[in-house]
């Protein structure tokens, strides 16, 4: 039985991790960060709660990035592959996460002290998510933001529809293959957090610590390019 390769359970978790924090914590992206500048106007216009946690979103993603990708190079500066020990950081996350949904779930994004830190931890396994992938799966298409990839895809198709050099063809269809999966992964760990969400609000936390546990297992043929 083949198992999922490394960036197939990162498309997915992060699809699953963004729609469920988006669901749960009043309209919070935890991985597409950058949204949340839109999320925290709406917040403010309609009074609405999560506010606090929108607004550190983006610094809290950018300092985890630059300290993940410090201790990456010192890692790397010691001849030892950064990718396990940041896949372990993050499922520290990914279960305290869960721990506390149990424990005070589920949440109703307010303006808690749990549920800010509930939002950051998941901003934070996100943020050593990205860093990782960009860095050291840079052949894989990117697991969290889909807008840049869909773009490739379309690009890709319009070539090969209208360019007569069969090997730029042949690179072009490559793309949509892999790209197109990611997209798919991605779309359907969307699925899958709206209906963690729906059906199990509390114990849905725990499928992102679980499947953070089996990546560190997967293949990483696409690892260290």
């Amino acid at each position: 039985m083949k198992h999922p390769s490394l960036p197939t359970l990162l498309s997915f978790n992060g699809g699953y991790v963004d729609t469920l924090g988006f669901l749960s914590l009043s309209g919070l992206f935890t991985a597409h960060v950058t949204g949340n500048f839109v999320t925290l106007g709406a917040t403010m216009a309609h009074g609405l709660d999560g506010a606090w946690s929108k607004l550190l979103a983006l610094p809290m993603f950018c300092a985890i990035v630059f300290l993940s990708r410090l201790a990456c190079l010192m890692l790397q500066g010691r001849n030892r592959s950064p990718i396990r020990p940041m896949l372990v950081v993050k499922l520290m996350l990914l279960t305290a996460v869960a721990a506390m949904a149990f424990i005070y779930g589920p949440f109703n994004g307010d303006n808690s002290t749990i549920t800010l830190v509930v939002a950051l931890a998941m901003v934070s396994a996100m943020a050593i998510q990205n860093g990782l992938h960009k860095a050291h799966l840079a052949k894989a298409p990117p697991s969290t933001l889909m807008t840049g990839t869909t773009t490739q895809i379309m690009l890709d198709l319009a070539d090969i529809l209208a360019s007569p050099k069969s090997d730029e063809i042949a690179a072009a269809r490559a793309r949509v293959k892999k790209m197109g999966a990611a997209v798919i992964t991605f779309a359907v760990g969307c699925g899958a957090g709206a209906a963690g969400f729906m059906l199990a609000p509390v114990v849905a936390f725990s499928l992102p610590a679980i499947l953070a546990l089996i990546a560190l297992f997967a293949s990483s043929a696409t690892a260290e390019s």
